[in-house]
């Protein structure tokens, strides 16, 4: 029986539906239905037709399907559209941290975009006196009186004692409101955004809970007992239980679920991940197997929630191009869907002549430039996009979308062209170009931001559009790239294959290796909770010295063999091959310098001359692939140590003695990584190397004395 992992994504046009093999990540169906906005059960309507067509197109039976995950862009269109319910806050708090919680948790209105106000009404209670039951009532009336149909409850130190936050909402729950804790949705202090951060949550609630219901009675009524699964911002996913509970998680789901897919079916370790559609493009960094992510912000207004750090960019697959006399002046942000224009690819194959169509130039919308490019034909009106650019050039290829119509593609852009007075392939090559310095400014910020070596780079195309925008930018801006298989239902694939995740945050000034320990439990429990396996959990711990806080943060697999160990190992030539393309070397310069049973470590030696040529320096950069020769892991100028389990701890200090950097601030340790068995142990978030000793026990304990391990460090900062 065939193991398979159903992933959907609701899309703003079209719900996606896919049916992935897990053992072998192999796209076994695909399914796609138009996205249901307008149905009485909203976009759940669509997430079921797109499943129902799935299952009954692809004979896929319930009883094979082990999981189903869908993205949304439900949250986000709530606080965009301000689909959101009225939200009272009880605040609560005595004497000094009293007059505190009266202010920092009074919002009245809280501006979720422009235009888009979000009622909030207020009411305080004093914990110096007892906190009865029949003072929350009182309170609650009070609120719902003035019209609030969601309940935050939130008190200045509720992290470390949330008994009255907890209170209040069982008795609000009583009274049949929906209600949540300040305290469940963020572990850490400040109250103010603590409290916003749970309003904006507490808002989502009643739509979410009836799309989560909706949705999770339909595929129990199709008889489908599996687990539902919800994609979340920080690129994992969640149960449908924690979505009911913390909807605000939701927040950029669809764009995550993109770039799920590229790690864990593109398997991406390191690149620049560019998911492009008709209208925009998604742009995320990808370092050493993990997507980077930021704290999100609403209406200008920070919160306590992780989301991925995506970019969005007003060019893609279906942009306009503006034009003035010979010159493209610029591509975009308007596109053709928007100006109700056809693209000259996808029109029937008996209307391939545009010599006749007439050039005009419009206004999309009102304040729009009034240079667009229209070809008219007929009575319907027409563009040329970055997508007929990129096939007129033979860049396109099959992927993404394609271009069914080449000959009309081709007529349209020559006909443009010649009145124009410049050739079809200046013509296409301008367009791109423009297309291309668009998004050049936001890749310069993000390798510096990210301090991202070059070398180590690529670009990563996914989406139906990115066959228009990828291969020519990437080319343009001197990178190398690669296209994802089945890029036009990317989002749906990496909701079937995302990972379970979840993390714990604290305040903690100087955390003690206790500490640390408590919060790795924490955060692998949460994820186990959710039906993660064991064996499979990872977990991450970062010490954040400048904001004072810890972040644990756990993924695992629905199931252990999700990790595709079916798949044929390659060969040790062929994996030496496949470390040397990494490594931009021959296999006979590189070497292999420890494995553990599932993973390799490659390194190759190269010499360096600083300060105008007077000085050599030795260079070690490492590759580590799996048993397929994927890169998992890859760092320059490292040290490397392969060893065994029992002397990992004895090891360990000596290596990173060797790169630690010292200065007014004192020691600053490398970034360390522990190779054990088929996982990589990302101890690079720590400080100190008690913490790492200290976090690393808990796995070693259950590794036999004798096992292989690699440890590998790298300055900071490299």
């Amino acid at each position: 029986m065939r193991k398979l992992k159903v992933g959907i994504d609701v899309g703003g046009t079209f719900t996606h539906a896919v049916a992935v093999e897990v053992t072998q990540r192999e796209l076994v169906g695909k399914a796609c239905v138009p996205t249901t906005h307008k149905a009485k059960a909203g976009v759940a309507q669509g997430v079921i037709d797109s499943l129902q067509v799935l299952l009954k197109e692809n004979q896929i039976a319930a009883d094979e399907i082990l999981l189903i995950a869908h993205s949304t862009t439900q949250a986000t269109n709530a606080l965009l559209e301000g689909d959101v319910a009225p939200v009272g806050v009880i605040a609560m708090g005595t004497g000094l941290e009293g007059w505190r919680a009266k202010s920092e948790t009074r919002f009245d209105q809280l501006e979720l975009a422009p235009g888009k106000l979000l009622p909030v009404s207020h009411c305080f209670l004093d914990t110096g006196k007892a906190l009865t039951a029949d003072r929350i009532r009182e309170a609650l009336k009070t609120l719902k009186s003035q019209g609030a149909e969601v309940i935050v409850a939130s008190e200045v130190f509720g992290v470390d004692h949330p008994e009255n936050e907890l209170q209040v909402v069982e008795i609000a729950e009583e009274m049949g409101l929906l209600a949540t804790a300040a305290s469940q949705i963020s572990k850490l202090y400040g109250l103010k955004v603590r409290t916003r951060t749970a309003v904006i949550n507490a808002s989502m609630m009643p739509k979410m809970l009836e799309t989560a219901n909706l949705t999770e009675q339909a595929i129990r009524e199709a008889g489908i007992t599996t687990p539902v699964m919800v994609m979340r911002s920080d690129g994992g996913i969640m149960s449908i239980d924690q979505m009911r509970q913390r909807p605000i998680l939701t927040m950029l789901s669809g764009p995550a679920a993109g770039v799920a897919a590229a790690l864990m079916y593109a398997r991406v370790s390191d690149g620049i991940f560019i998911e492009v559609g008709g209208t925009s493009s998604d742009i995320t960094v990808i370092r050493n197997g993990k997507p980077q992510v930021k704290s999100a912000q609403i209406g200008g207004h920070r919160l306590y929630v992780q989301t991925l750090d995506v970019r969005t960019l007003g060019i893609a697959g279906g942009s306009i191009p503006r034009v003035k006399g010979k010159e493209v002046v610029d591509v975009g942000p308007r596109s053709a869907h928007i100006a109700d224009l056809a693209y000259p690819s996808f029109v029937n194959e008996s209307q391939s002549d545009f010599s006749q169509a007439t050039i005009s130039q419009i206004q999309p919308r009102d304040g729009d430039p009034k240079d667009y490019l229209k070809l008219s034909l007929g009575e319907q009106g027409y563009t040329i996009t970055p997508t007929e650019a990129s096939h007129y050039l033979d860049l396109g290829g099959d992927s993404g979308h394609g271009a069914a119509n080449r000959a009309a593609l081709k007529s349209a852009i020559e006909h443009t062209a010649k009145q124009m007075g410049i050739s079809g392939e200046a013509f296409a090559t301008a367009l791109l170009t423009r297309a291309a310095e668009k998004i050049k400014p936001t890749i310069k910020q993000l390798l510096r931001e990210y301090k991202l070596d070059s070398d180590l780079i690529s670009f990563v195309g996914g989406g139906g559009g990115a066959p228009a925008i990828v291969p020519f930018s990437a080319k343009y801006l001197c990178f190398k790239y690669r296209m994802v298989e089945h890029g036009e239902v990317i989002s749906a694939i990496g909701a079937a294959l995302g990972l379970i995740r979840d993390s714990v945050e604290r305040n903690l000034l100087n955390p003690s290796n206790e500490d640390l320990i408590q919060l790795r439990h924490e955060a692998y429990e949460a994820v186990l909770a959710m039906g993660a396996a064991p064996d499979s959990i990872d977990v991450s711990v970062e010490v954040d010295t400048r904001n004072k806080k810890v972040i644990a943060v756990a993924t695992g697999a629905s199931e252990l063999k999700s990790e595709g160990q079916s798949q044929q190992a390659l060969s040790e030539s062929d994996l030496k091959q496949s470390a040397a393309d990494a490594l931009k070397s021959s296999p006979e310069q590189i070497e292999l310098l420890g494995q553990t049973e599932q993973l390799f470590a490659y390194g190759l030696h190269t010499t360096h001359r600083i300060l105008m040529g007077l000085i050599k320096r030795d260079q070690l950069n490492i590759r580590v692939l799996d048993s397929q020769g994927v890169v998992k892991l890859q760092l320059n100028n490292a040290l490397y140590e392969a060893t065994e389990v029992n002397q990992i701890k004895k090891q360990l200090p000596k290596l990173i003695e060797h790169l630690t950097s010292y200065g007014d601030a004192g020691g600053l340790i490398p970034d360390v990584y522990v190779l054990l068995g088929r996982r990589i142990l990302d101890l690079s978030g720590l400080v100190e190397v008690s913490q790492m000793v200290a976090l690393l026990e808990q796995d070693l304990q259950q590794q036999r004395g004798e096992q292989p391990a690699v440890l590998l460090a790298m300055s900071k900062g490299i």
